[in-house]
């Protein structure tokens, strides 16, 4: 795990070529290393952007609503969940849990925690994004 993140941070993703290359350094099959690349969903298959949204969709998030905030930034950013927009700064996906219960909902946005998050909060928060 330790290697493939290394990989995505050099290659941005773990493109098939960067699973052949780990599976070869490691002297595993590729099958092997795609087993575990695909399981966590810190480990990307296909480009992100360049700024990564994840928003929790526990059951404490999403009685504290995190379905809203989901519905807010997909019509915000005119793209789904586990999309990249077009410019390819942001890509949204979900995440089933943050650790964070105690201040739901709660995203995290280029591995930054945000708690007790609203519209405008979130408002706010693209606002920056783009414009870095």
């Amino acid at each position: 795990i330790p290697l493939l993140h290394e990989v995505q941070a050099e290659v941005g993703y773990l493109s098939p070529e960067a699973v052949a290359w780990v599976a070869e350094y490691l002297g595993l099959s590729p099958a092997d290393v795609m087993s575990v690349a695909s399981f966590y969903d810190m480990l990307h298959l296909e480009p992100v952007g360049t700024h990564l949204i994840y928003v929790c969709q526990n059951l404490t998030c999403a009685l504290r609503g995190s379905e809203r905030l989901i519905r807010h930034l997909e019509t915000t950013l005119g793209i789904r969940m586990g999309e990249t927009t077009p410019d390819g700064k942001i890509t949204l996906k979900r995440m089933e849990c943050l650790a964070s219960c105690g201040t739901a909902p709660s995203i995290q946005v280029d591995g930054i925690y945000h708690h007790e998050v609203t519209p405008d909060a979130l408002d706010a928060l693209l606002a920056d994004l783009r414009r870095d």
